[in-house]
């Protein structure tokens, strides 16, 4: 096929660059973190392919320690918003403030920016604010600008926005609505760690840190190598197997699966295709290979489909959850 070329010598080397950066995140990483493999791939993924990632999972599993140790192998700068009830727009994405000029007295307002100005916003339990708190993130995370006072403040690339959320303690939280969901490339399930793992955490939280954590890229390479990840080819049948999956899983399509029908409420719109796209590219890239395959795809189904499907009473009456949707769905489309 046309699309189907090998890339520049230039990118050739980029792409050694990125699986090279890419092995020494994960080295640093682990000097910090034990286990959680897939969730930092996933992590990786999503912040080089530009994208904006959900972190799910009970207290106590080392999200936040997680994402602020990434920001310091990638040399960038990192804020942690902590919401709760009480936290205003202005909190997120700063306010004007009234100043005086000594000796001539004239006053003028001065933007103050808010932590939303980092390369990192850590946005931590995202679900404990109210709406329109969690919407100040929309319009930073789609169009990565603020709009505060009438004037418009362009955020530092690279920019990436990380929440984090309880999946168990419901009482006093405002559950993110579809809308916003969508604008996150991936929901990753951070799970239980192994025996043998939570033997390594107690034995290394409890003694003394020996660890420096080293660079692997600064924010200008990282730019770069998004952009590279864009410019990776990808063949047409693989392009059709994305938006198949993504198409099967809304009801209203007439050639959906008969149990999807039963247990799917609403499906993924088109964001979903553009990131296993996406997703997919940057997986092959992070392994060193020059143009994504079917693998790479499945690899981002569940963390790119996870929030974009909404399971009917039927599905949670037989106690059916998405991933099991998402197995379903990859057993049941193939790649033509």
């Amino acid at each position: 096929m046309s699309n189907e070329v090998t890339p520049a010598a230039g990118d050739a080397q980029s792409l050694e660059r990125l699986r090279t950066a890419a092995a020494q995140i994960k080295r640093e990483v682990g000097k910090v973190i034990v286990g959680q493999e897939d969730v930092i791939e996933q992590l990786l993924v999503a912040l080089l392919a530009g994208g904006h990632a959900l972190l799910v999972g009970v207290p106590g599993l080392a999200k936040t320690l997680l994402i602020s140790t990434v920001s310091q192998t990638l040399g960038l700068k990192f804020s942690r918003i902590q919401f709760t009830p009480d936290l205003m727009p202005s909190d997120i994405t700063g306010s004007e403030i009234l100043e005086e000029e000594h000796g001539s007295g004239k006053r003028s307002f001065r933007f103050v920016h808010g932590p939303v100005f980092a390369n990192i916003v850590l946005a931590d339990e995202i679900n404990r604010t109210p709406p329109k708190t969690q919407a100040a993130l929309l319009q930073a995370m789609q169009e990565h600008e603020v709009t505060a006072g009438g004037e418009t403040f362009k955020l530092d690339e690279p920019f990436f926005v990380l929440a984090t959320q309880n999946p168990i303690e419901q009482e006093g939280t405002y559950p993110l609505p579809e809308a916003q969901l969508d604008r996150f490339m991936f929901h990753i399930k951070v799970g239980y760690p192994s025996a043998e793992e939570e033997r390594q955490i107690v034995k290394s939280t409890t003694a003394i840190p020996d660890y420096k954590i080293e660079q692997a890229l600064t924010g200008a390479e990282i730019v770069e190598l998004q952009q590279l990840v864009r410019r990776i080819p990808v063949s047409d049948h693989l392009v059709q197997y994305a938006v198949d999956l993504a198409r099967a899983t809304r009801p209203n399509e007439s050639d959906m699966a008969p149990f999807l029908k039963e247990w799917v409420s609403w499906g993924a719109g088109p964001r979903a295709s553009q990131y296993l796209i996406l997703a997919a590219k940057t997986h092959a890239a992070l392994d060193g290979r020059p143009t994504p395959g079917v693998e790479d795809v499945q690899f981002a189904a569940y963390p790119t489909l996870r929030h974009r499907i909404v399971t009917s009473f039927a599905a949670e009456a037989e106690g059916i959850d998405v991933d099991e949707i998402i197995s379903r769905l990859l057993e049941t489309i193939k790649p033509q």
